[in-house]
């Protein structure tokens, strides 16, 4: 894909077919997974999850050069409605007023087995 206006940042896993972060103008948009910080899955609970989920998020957006106050909007993921309040507590770590815009959906299934939370989120550069 050639577009001068639009870029994307890889995932730093060769593995990836997706980008980590992609811009146009000043907005950025990426998705996580629970992924700790040497590349491996999270894959215990939903608060182990949503942490590295949204530290891999915070990661992502510092190298593109915004950060998690520059967040927009959130869309939310869940195999299990039951985790939203678990995960709303995590999320209050690393967010704060004025809070982004968010929707939490639930899924019934997410890319990897025992994957219970996955983030999109759309964030102006810093």
């Amino acid at each position: 894909m050639a577009n001068a206006d639009i870029t994307f940042i890889p995932d730093p896993d060769p593995d990836s077919i997706s980008s980590d972060v992609t811009g146009f103008g000043n907005l950025l948009v990426s998705t996580q997974i629970p992924t700790r910080a040497d590349g491996s899955l999270e894959l215990g609970g939903i608060v182990e999850q949503s942490e590295c989920t949204l530290q891999a998020l915070k990661t992502a957006l510092e190298r593109a050069g915004s950060s998690m106050d520059r967040v927009l909007h959130l869309t939310i993921y869940l195999t299990d409605m039951a985790d939203r309040p678990a995960f709303n507590e995590v999320y209050q770590r690393f967010f704060s007023q004025p809070w982004p815009v968010r929707a939490a959906v639930g899924v019934a299934a997410l890319a990897v087995e025992g994957m219970r939370v996955e983030v999109t989120a759309m964030a102006a550069k810093a």
